[in-house]
């Protein structure tokens, strides 16, 4: 574990520079800075077996964390009453650090009456100069739905400015504008992947300031049962990889989340999994399963293509949704493997 600490010390992955790592940083019980570990890319094979963080401090209610590194500090934001804030230094003991919203944006009428400031999902991204939170507005079971957007100079003000609301479904719509998160492709375009049940996951071209481009919509993926949501999508060693929760979500020890993925040379897809699947056809590669004590382990995030963060609900402490951060490896032929649950 200590030199997992020191690892992870030395490390500064980036989700805005997903295969850049920094090694400036100095744990105290070490003789100056290590070097952190070559990012690694498609034709690397797994350096042994990944490992499950142990964590320790604010790891929960965590519910549908997003993740970034600033200046050698972790912030992640969850579900929960206007956005709780939680930061590291390690990424292994969490802070609670407040919230983004003391008070609902006055837009939004799409969650209930009563918890106005309940807000879903964010996500965390850095493109054009600035940070970007995008979050998901609505009520369980309904597609009636918005996307917000807010932007920050530097997430360690917690100084947010809300831009309103990217994209909303409605009760007409094939699909439902919850779970974002924003990416930036090879050329430096940003696009924003969202959905939730209905017809499955979708893909939308953001401008430079991350409102919403033009009017395409691209579909990614798909299942029989609707049971898909909260896509992630990373670019790594010439791939495309969109990670997707099936099953269902908030049942507590009854959940039946898992995480799977699927690729493409394309941002637009089509995405297949490892056995030549379409995502769009029900497919996707298995990344993260439960076992006895954490169950329904989803909504992921990625960063750095070195660690994969979600939740799971806990067993051992009625159900409740944890933290949980685990390793991840890139097999010989491009595929990633995660420690879990």
């Amino acid at each position: 574990m200590k030199y997992l600490l020191l690892l992870l010390a030395a490390c500064g992955w980036d989700r805005g520079a997903p295969d850049a790592a920094r090694a400036d940083a100095s744990p105290p019980d070490s003789d100056g800075p290590i070097d952190a570990p070559a990012p690694l890319d498609g034709a690397d094979a797994p350096l042994g077996d990944p490992i499950t963080l142990s964590l320790a401090g604010a790891i929960a209610p965590v519910h549908d964390p997003s993740i970034i590194e600033v200046d050698g500090l972790y912030f992640l934001y969850a579900t929960g009453t206007g956005l709780p804030v939680r930061t590291s230094v390690d990424l292994v003991n969490w802070s609670l650090a407040g919230q983004v919203f003391t008070m609902a944006p006055s837009w939004i009428d799409t969650t209930e009456p009563t918890r106005r400031n309940d807000l879903w999902a964010p996500d965390v991204s850095s493109f054009g100069g600035l940070y970007h939170l995008y979050y998901s507005a609505s009520t369980f079971g309904s597609n009636v739905s918005c996307i917000g957007h807010a932007t920050s100079a530097s997430p360690a003000t917690n100084a947010w400015t809300d831009r309103g609301a990217v994209i909303c479904s409605t009760a007409t719509d094939s699909w439902n504008a919850i779970d974002p998160a924003a990416f930036v492709d090879e050329d430096g375009e940003p696009w924003l992947a969202f959905g939730s049940f209905w017809s499955g996951l979708k893909l939308i071209p953001l401008a430079p300031d991350g409102s919403r481009a033009g009017t395409e919509m691209y579909a990614l993926a798909a299942r029989a049962d609707s049971a898909v949501e909260a896509p992630f999508v990373i670019r790594h060693g010439g791939f495309y990889y969109l990670f997707e929760s099936t099953g269902s979500c908030c049942r507590g020890v009854d959940s039946t989340y898992q995480i799977r993925v699927g690729r493409s040379p394309d941002v637009r897809g089509p995405y297949v999994d490892a056995d030549g699947v379409a995502l769009l056809a029900g497919g996707g590669t298995l990344v993260v399963d439960a076992d006895a004590r954490w169950r329904g382990p989803g909504h992921n995030a990625i960063l750095g293509a070195a660690f994969n963060v979600y939740h799971a609900y806990d067993a051992n402490a009625s159900g409740i949704p944890t933290l949980r951060i685990s390793e991840l490896r890139w097999t010989a032929d491009g595929w990633p493997v995660s420690a879990g649950p």
